[in-house]
């Protein structure tokens, strides 16, 4: 079994940046692609960005790129989502996942078998 822990949400001003991390503990051998996802009540849960297991592939959704940016250590088990120039509308809980080592990227959630619990992010404006 696989332990995601995220941290590093808040509050934050128009135009500020966060960075949030997810913690990877337990069979962390058994994790392949990584992905941050995020969700507002009353909403589905949003594909944010996701990288595969070397992170020599990443992928954002339209809303997110150029602003945001996903990174893994996989020496240290830690996922890192670096969110810039942020925006009223990136206001959410954001959740980190992963799947099996076998297994690519991919934006859908009910693709991956392990989540954090998730991190609030309030973007004031």
């Amino acid at each position: 079994q696989v332990q995601l822990v995220e941290s590093g949400g808040g509050l934050v001003q128009a135009g500020g940046s966060l960075r949030l991390s997810c913690a990877a503990s337990g069979h962390t051998l058994v994790l392949g692609a990584m992905a941050w996802f995020r969700q507002v009540p009353g909403k589905e849960r949003e594909f944010v960005a996701s990288i595969n297991w070397s992170g020599s592939s990443t992928s954002y959704a339209d809303s997110v790129k150029g602003r945001f940016s996903i990174s893994r250590d996989n020496v240290k088990h830690t996922l890192d989502l670096q969110m810039n120039w942020l925006k009223s509308e990136d206001t959410a809980v954001y959740y980190c996942s992963g799947r099996s080592r076998e297994l690519t990227e991919t934006p859908t959630p009910g693709a991956y078998a392990f989540w954090g619990r998730g991190t609030q992010v309030t973007v004031s404006s």
